[in-house]
């Protein structure tokens, strides 16, 4: 690997790193609006909004940066994701990650 190469891949991959530094208490406060649909504790509160808890972070960031943007289509959560901040998807995405689940086979 190029000297080049490497420093373009660090370029790319720093920022998205960085970023990932939401603060879970400030997504926990930030996250009031999605409790109607995702519940206070991350987990849908309707059959048809998914769990958010235990999430990883770096998916929950780009799946509301993909609402915000369009990319990703979804008449309630285009328009809810649309005001966000990155610096809110961050905190957001913090939050939700920060949920510890457990899972039980059957």
């Amino acid at each position: 690997m190029t000297v080049r190469s490497l420093l373009c891949l660090l370029a790319v991959a720093l920022p998205g790193a960085a970023a990932a530094a939401g603060d879970p208490a400030t997504g926990r406060l930030r996250a009031n609006t999605c409790n109607v649909c995702h519940g206070a504790n991350g987990m849908g509160a309707t059959p048809d909004a998914p769990h958010l808890a235990g999430q990883p972070a770096i998916y929950l960031a780009a799946q509301l940066r993909a609402f915000r943007s369009g990319a990703r289509k979804h008449e309630v959560m285009n328009v809810m994701a649309k005001p966000l901040s990155d610096e809110d998807i961050e905190h957001l995405a913090a939050w939700y990650a920060s949920l510890q689940i457990e899972v039980k086979a059957p």
